[in-house]
């Protein structure tokens, strides 16, 4: 299934995108595609459903985030060999974790506006993941049963506040207002065949940045479910979002920025895309 969460900001109602790429509304079924909804015997129940009986939803809404309210929206640095090696970054020998805040995430084709004092900010194409089930100290063998399904992530980034401003942890400049677009929608476990061989991409005006393939992750999905796992416990509806392929603009020479009026696309093998444009800070100074 490809879930979606549609409708104005705050006000998001369930939906399922059906075969033929139609919005369908779900409210009847469920309340939100939350923790709750997303757990085993819940999505057993919505894979049972005809689309073809749920009322069509009229129009264009907007898409929000894929995922209603996570406890959790955990991000792994460094995590692709081949960017690793253009940051000029030692190869981690376990995973690098950070966090980006749960108020960071907006919709997949909403703005993103740049920070209070911002220097420029990056992009990063990301393959997200969404937890099912409770997972705590989790083997690796078992990792992915916790897994509810998968969606591309726009881990943007203050570099300034990240890299300057942050000590040694980076979550100044990952978790800024709308700095973490998720979706378009959650594609289910059951739709990906092979989660580490998607191809990835991202355009900045037009122009490709990042090209990349999750088989050159160096910690897996089930790699860092059983890792994290070990560390906090993981609640359904928890976001994990995974690093990025090579490409992106701090690894420029010189580094290359966004900026407001610029516009950067994005999409995974499978999952989807994503289209948002730059937009300079709005409120107090």
């Amino acid at each position: 299934m490809k879930l979606v969460r549609y409708g104005s900001p705050g006000r998001e109602k369930p939906g399922l995108i059906d075969a033929d790429g139609k919005l369908r509304d779900l409210s009847r079924k469920v309340r939100d595609i939350d923790g709750a909804a997303l757990a085993p015997g819940e999505l057993a129940k919505l894979r049972k459903l005809d689309p073809r009986k749920l009322p069509l939803v009229k129009g264009k809404p907007r898409l929000g985030p894929c995922v209603a309210a996570p406890s959790k929206f955990v991000a792994i640095g460094l995590n692709f060999e081949d960017h690793a090696r253009e940051t000029n970054s030692p190869i981690p020998t376990n995973p690098v974790v950070f966090y980006k805040t749960p108020s960071c995430i907006v919709g997949a084709h909403d703005n993103v506006m740049m920070p209070k004092d911002s220097q420029g900010i990056d992009w990063e194409v990301e393959l997200a993941f969404v937890i099912g089930r409770t997972a705590r100290n989790v083997a690796k063998k078992d990792a992915l049963r916790y897994v509810a399904g998968y969606c591309v992530c726009n881990d943007v980034s203050e570099r300034e506040f990240q890299l300057k401003r942050s000590g040694t942890q980076w979550s100044k400049g990952k978790g800024c207002d709308t700095f973490g677009p998720l979706g378009p929608w959650l594609v289910t476990t059951d739709e990906v065949k092979d989660v580490q061989s998607l191809d990835m991409w991202l355009d900045v005006n037009g122009v490709r940045k990042q090209t990349g393939n999750t088989r050159t992750m160096i910690f897996t999905v089930a790699d860092l479910v059983a890792d994290v796992s070990n560390y906090m416990t993981l609640l359904p509806g928890d976001v994990i979002t995974t690093g990025t392929p090579p490409g992106v603009g701090l690894a420029s020479n010189p580094p290359e920025y966004m900026h407001p009026g610029d516009v950067v696309t994005l999409g995974i093998q499978g999952l989807g895309e994503q289209r948002q444009k730059i937009v300079a800070f709005k409120g107090k100074r």
